[in-house]
């Protein structure tokens, strides 16, 4: 009977320390998120700049990449260029963004739907304007994201063990 005890003791520890680990991984997922859309964006304005192909051929491309480890902001370029064939750029981008689960906070697709405005609206000139306009304000989100993700990846970390040691204290 003792033996179950500290079985179930135990599985309150590790479940409680596992729990405080995928919560601080929120934020570490946060930045890489964001360092990929940044890339992806980077990407973007260039194959608009230098290949004049149409939008919606350049981000099933970026949507298809391989190399990337972030396949939530691929999903988000691949949505785009599906929803691209009924709906205008800028409304596919927007739902797009908002179909996707990501890390990404609210504030973050706030910016990033700031490129709709002119998305296939203007000339490849105002559109690169755009992209380096977001590409700013992703700067800025970046550095808050590994702030954050500074403080609150080893505080989820530690609260999650402490959570549970608390628990096997009361417990026993």
């Amino acid at each position: 009977m003792q033996i179950i005890k500290y079985i179930i003791l135990l599985l309150v520890l590790t479940s409680s320390s596992y729990i405080g680990i995928l919560v601080s991984k929120k934020y570490k997922n946060r930045v890489r998120e964001l360092k990929e859309m940044k890339s992806s964006l980077a990407i973007f304005a260039t194959k608009i700049k230098l290949t004049y192909e149409p939008i919606p051929e350049i981000f099933l491309e970026i949507g298809n990449k391989e190399n990337s480890n972030v396949k939530s902001v691929n999903n988000i370029f691949k949505v785009a260029a599906k929803k691209m064939e009924e709906l205008p750029a800028g409304k596919a981008w927007i739902e797009a963004l908002e179909s996707q689960n990501t890390n990404l906070k609210k504030e973050d697709i706030e910016v990033l739907k700031g490129l709709s405005n002119l998305l296939g609206k203007v000339d490849v000139e105002g559109q690169v304007s755009e992209i380096e306009l977001v590409d700013n304000f992703l700067n800025t989100q970046i550095e808050k994201a590994e702030e954050e993700s500074k403080k609150s990846e080893k505080m989820y970390k530690v609260l999650g063990v402490t959570i549970g040691l608390a628990m096997v204290i009361v417990l026993v």
